[in-house]
């Protein structure tokens, strides 16, 4: 699940990101902001899900995955649409 929070007095908007992986050890975002070297590491919680809470500026698009384990991706459901990719698969895609 994908929450957007757009700040009146800011070009900001708070996004959180919350992923079910009850099998997994570690989540992480990785492509926003075009960044796809630096990740966004998700904390686990005690029902086992993700979450992790970025700000990114308005009118923006943004490409994803997640990352699980290190080794699976997996595009979020809840994404504002998918694009492809250079690997013939797709990145979720979230616009602000």
């Amino acid at each position: 699940m994908i929450t957007k929070t757009y700040l009146k007095t800011k070009d900001q908007c708070k996004v959180k990101f919350n992923m079910n992986a009850d099998s997994a050890d570690k989540a992480e975002i990785v492509g926003l902001n075009g960044d796809w070297n630096n990740r966004v590491e998700m904390k686990k919680r005690k029902d086992g899900s993700f979450v992790a809470e970025v700000s990114l500026p308005k009118n923006s698009y943004h490409e994803f995955k997640y990352l699980i384990n290190g080794s699976e991706w997996r595009n979020d459901p809840d994404a504002d649409g998918e694009a492809p990719n250079e690997y013939g698969e797709t990145n979720s895609i979230l616009t602000i």
